[in-house]
């Protein structure tokens, strides 16, 4: 009996046993600036628990999705999940990850530390980094706009970026003001501050160069001397050609990892001047400008105006507020402002204010001009730059009486009644008058119009029904139509390339490449990569030459974003793409 009772508290002991939460790290090469892998492991658990990344922030923790896993053996099976994330090491050396908690199903784990080493990686001259600040000299709360550009001359992959001033306390930072969304932008993180990487391809000294670049506002919080440190990016780099070749014959890359840094910079910050500073100003640093316009200009008393308010001048246009109107006297005294305001807008450089006026009287002649106070850099002083007057024509309202309210005013109206031609009186009398309609069911039923009544539904009915039954389809018949079209499909995408936008036509014909295989062979297109799409060409039509010139054109569209590519989109490759995509079609034609 007490074999019994013990013998589940014994297989409970087991299970816990088997549970284990802990941390790794590919230490194989960690370098400065390059995010590597770091996972945290659910070992005996179906699902991840709630990890506290705050021991990590430091290292811009990001995540990496999760993964989970079963394996089978000697009749036990062990259930695994991973919860992976990508850190970020600004120094070389070792460094120890510290112990982080995991909290799940209600329990709270630590995982151990763990020690690495951050490795510096080699200088090379086929990548070249330069950042550079608007201005070597401003004012307290001055916006400076600074630009990095990373000059990529040669295949690269795993890019990362080190920019230690996204470090410090000495600034706010902010991202330029813009109603402009450019498609090859992309979000990025680094050192925790969120940037748009911008990815273009030019000419540099005779070499196809793909230049990735980003600009942010610098707002200095004290006035002193602040020195930037240099900013890296780094990237492992083509270097060689290894022994082994794929399976086509093409020729192996050995990759070393390659660091480039910028040089340093010093940003001198002077503190703004306390004399003559206007009671308006709040805060508006740089050159600034206001304009105004108003629809209509000829109205009467109490018409409602749209006055617009656009101000611009500078690229950075966030800490604008809406302008104070009630300020202004010749405008709180002859019209009236209501409080309610509209959201601005940010238009063509400029941001955007509307607001609804009256004119309280006829003797208002136009809309005094506005001011806006700012402080320029350039001079050194306040300044206070003003809209125009704006005309106005204003008409006085016409006085309403007791009278036209209640609407007592009358004009006599002709009571006689008038003979319609043929002698038929305008007006009868009598019950001989009234008609009888009194409702019959039998009459209902043979009426002409009662049969339309009915027999619209029933026809609709019968349409309705034989529909679906001649559309009727299953999972067999979708995925059959689906393979058939996959061709016509994927050809039609490619003619409609936009050739003009330089990243959206390698991902438009990656997308149509890797979408015409899925649809094709009943594979999920967002899953597939290079090797995959190859692997199943080579498999399918036998033919390994079709499936190399496949894999080499979908690569470099693949790679287009980080390194230039030998492959160029235009109209004749698409037609070679289009090619591919017609023989792959008709040498599967029998396996559909």
């Amino acid at each position: 009996m007490l074999a019994i009772w013990l013998l589940p508290v014994a297989l409970v002991c087991a299970a816990s046993a088997q549970v284990r939460i802990y941390a790794v790290v590919d230490n194989s090469g960690i370098y400065v600036g390059q995010n590597f892998v770091y996972k945290i492991i659910f070992e005996g658990m179906s699902k991840a628990g709630e990890v506290d990344l705050t021991p990590l922030e430091k290292f811009n923790p990001q995540s990496g999705g999760t993964s989970s896993s079963t394996q089978i053996s000697n009749g036990r099976t062990t259930r695994k999940v991973e919860q992976t994330y990508y850190l970020a090491v600004n120094k070389p050396g070792p460094i120890e990850l510290p112990a982080v908690t995991v909290t799940y199903d209600g329990k709270k784990y630590k995982t151990q530390p763990i020690s690495i080493n951050v490795l510096t990686p080699d200088t090379t001259d086929k990548m070249l980094l330069n950042v550079t600040l608007s201005d070597e000299k401003c004012y307290v709360g001055q916006p400076v706009i600074m630009t990095l550009k990373w000059i990529i001359l040669t295949e690269v992959k795993n890019a990362g970026f080190n920019v230690p001033i996204f470090n410090s306390n000495d600034f706010y930072f902010e991202d330029i003001t813009s109603d402009d969304r450019n498609a090859s932008q992309n979000t990025h993180r680094i050192n925790s501050v969120e940037v748009q990487l911008k990815e273009e391809r030019k000419i540099y000294k005779d070499t196809n160069a793909a230049i990735i670049s980003f600009q942010k506002v610098l707002i200095p919080k004290k006035a002193g001397k602040i020195e930037l440190p240099p900013s890296s990016a780094s990237a492992s780099v083509a270097v060689g050609v290894t022994r082994r070749r794929d399976f086509w014959g093409n020729a192996r890359y050995q990759y070393k990892q390659f660091m480039v840094s910028s040089d340093s910079l010093t940003l001198e910050v002077l503190p703004l001047p306390a004399e003559e500073k206007p009671s308006q100003f709040y805060g508006l640093l740089g050159k600034y400008n206001i304009s105004a316009s108003a629809s209509p200009t000829k109205v009467s008393v109490g018409d409602p105006i749209t006055l617009t308010i656009k101000i611009g001048g500078n690229p950075f246009l966030k800490p604008v507020r809406w302008p104070d109107l009630e300020a202004v006297n010749a405008l709180k005294n002859n019209f009236k402002i209501p409080d309610q305001r509209s959201s601005s807008v940010i238009k063509k450089g400029y941001k955007v204010f509307t607001q609804t006026i009256r004119a309280n009287n006829d003797k208002v002649t136009e809309i005094p001009p506005i001011p806006l106070v700012f402080f320029d850099p350039g001079s050194g002083k306040y300044k206070i730059a003003k809209t125009a007057p704006i005309k106005l024509e204003v008409a006085p309202t016409k006085i309403l009486t007791g009278a036209d309210v209640e609407g007592l005013t009358f004009s006599p109206v002709n009571k006689q009644v008038e003979a319609i031609k043929k002698g038929l009186s305008a007006n009868y009398e009598g019950p001989e008058v009234l008609k009888n309609q009194h409702f019959s069911l039998a009459s209902a039923v043979f009426s002409p119009m009662y049969l339309i009544i009915w027999f619209l539904p029933l026809l609709a009915l019968g349409v309705s029904f034989s529909f679906k039954v001649a559309t009727h389809t299953n999972p067999e018949k979708i995925a059959a139509k689906r393979r058939h079209s996959a061709a016509r499909k994927a050809v039609s995408q490619l003619k409609k390339i936009d050739y003009s936008d330089d990243r959206q036509k390698y991902e438009s014909a990656a997308a149509a490449m890797t979408g015409f295989i899925g649809d094709r062979f009943n594979k999920v297109a967002g899953s597939l990569t290079t090797d995959d799409c190859c692997r199943i060409i080579a498999e399918k039509t036998k033919e390994t030459e079709i499936a190399g010139k496949f894999e080499s054109i979908l690569s470099d569209c693949h790679a287009y974003r980080y390194a230039s590519v030998q492959t160029n989109i235009d109209p004749a490759k698409i037609k070679e793409i289009i090619n591919l995509i017609t023989v792959i079609d008709k040498k599967t034609k029998k396996q559909l």
